[in-house]
């Protein structure tokens, strides 16, 4: 929605969605300002790793031939980007957070070195393929006409290359993804050990917050690595 809400600002957005439950989705993104939605589901989007939705983005850029191609800053989000923008000859920005017509093209404000600069910048060199951070945008409602189009998909011999083998799915702490997350709570040095955090974790949950924790906190062994947030850990954008 997000994503949508950027996108109009240079164009009629054309949504694509993948896998099964595209087609209930479509619905939610013609609210948000989608004016067609592509659809495909096949085996592969599950089975394998990454490639065959590249082969899935790349047959609908060649359909639309579009302004820009939008992704959000997710692991997978931006290497499927990147592996697009190599395939048509595009230059690439990644974790934009925030995006406006130019004379020249779409330009992309991005927060870099730790926040401590702005920059915006443009492609210089093709299509242009922006990943945009979490809660960048305030989605903003505005009806289209949604119509629900399929996408034919021929996968490449790539899309085979890394096939899922099990899945185990993550215990839920009912807090949201901290990658996400419009509110983080998040603990160093002064919660003095493993003992205090439960500390943050009530405070997290009493603003419906995810828990984070810096990297002394994590090498001390008082929180888990994968909440760590930072340069070396992950990559966070809050509204708090």
């Amino acid at each position: 929605m997000e994503l949508l809400t950027l996108a109009r600002r240079i164009g009629e957005p054309v949504a694509v969605a993948l896998g099964a439950g595209a087609q209930e989705t479509a619905g939610t993104l013609a609210e948000y300002g989608a004016v067609r939605v592509l659809t495909a589901d096949a085996p592969e989007f599950a089975d394998y790793l990454v490639v065959p939705k590249v082969d899935a983005v790349q047959a609908a850029f060649q359909a639309v031939s579009p302004a820009a191609v939008l992704f959000p800053s997710s692991a997978e989000g931006k290497e499927i980007a990147a592996r697009l923008a190599v395939r048509i000859g595009s230059g690439i920005i990644t974790d934009a957070v925030d995006l406006e017509p130019g004379e020249e093209g779409p330009v992309a404000t991005q927060s870099v070195f730790a926040a401590a600069f702005t920059t915006k910048s443009r492609v210089s060199q093709g299509t242009p393929v922006i990943t945009v951070k979490p809660n960048s945008a305030a989605p903003e409602a505005a009806a289209a006409a949604g119509t629900v189009e399929p996408l034919e998909v021929s996968f490449s011999e790539q899309a085979r290359g890394t096939k899922v083998t099990s899945r185990t799915p993550r215990e839920s702490t009912g807090r949201p993804e901290l990658t996400e997350a419009a509110i983080v709570v998040s603990g160093g040095r002064g919660v003095g050990g493993a003992e205090n955090f439960p500390v943050v974790e009530a405070l997290a949950d009493s603003l419906g917050a995810a828990v984070g924790a810096s990297r002394a906190a994590v090498d001390a062994g008082w929180y888990p690595h994968t909440n760590q947030v930072g340069q070396t850990g992950k990559s966070v954008s809050p509204q708090l």
